[in-house]
């Protein structure tokens, strides 16, 4: 194989912003900013009125009513990390760059689509990544990270 040499362009951040797209997406990654506090107090709050005006079958009633209103209330939330990304301002998409670089900084690479194979073909620096960007998501974005595979 022939040694890899960094190429003197600075890599942008949008190729970094794609690389993350690709990482994320490959683990079908979605994020929720945290709205199940309120399909929580939704919930609780109409089964003690259930509870207040039936007794035990309407604190039943109104916690499965409740349950129903809150769940509907947080639905539709998640939305798939690539897109969150993408759709970062540039001040928060810079502090991402930064983050990743850290990460990939022994890397040789020339372009954004070498940079992506190098990464999707080490499962160690995959796992950085993702743990990077869950990190991200839940601090700075203060929002929960599902799973869909």
């Amino acid at each position: 194989m022939l040694p890899l040499r960094v190429s003197k362009m600075p890599v942008m951040v949008d190729d970094v912003m794609k690389l993350l797209c690709s990482v994320s997406g490959e683990r079908k990654m979605k994020a929720a900013v945290k709205h199940s506090g309120k399909g929580a107090l939704i919930t609780g709050a109409v089964a003690f009125i259930g509870g207040l005006v039936g007794g035990p079958p309407g604190l039943a009633a109104g916690g499965a009513v409740g349950g129903l209103l809150g769940a509907w209330m947080t639905s539709g939330q998640f939305k798939p990390i690539p897109q969150i990304i993408m759709e970062l301002p540039p001040a928060e998409q810079q502090k991402l760059f930064n983050e990743v670089t850290a990460i990939v900084r022994h890397l040789e690479w020339t372009d954004a689509v070498q940079l992506t194979t190098l990464v999707m073909g080490s499962e160690a620096l995959k796992q950085q990544l993702l743990a990077m960007l869950v990190n991200y998501v839940t601090k700075e974005l203060r929002a929960e990270v599902q799973y869909d595979d």
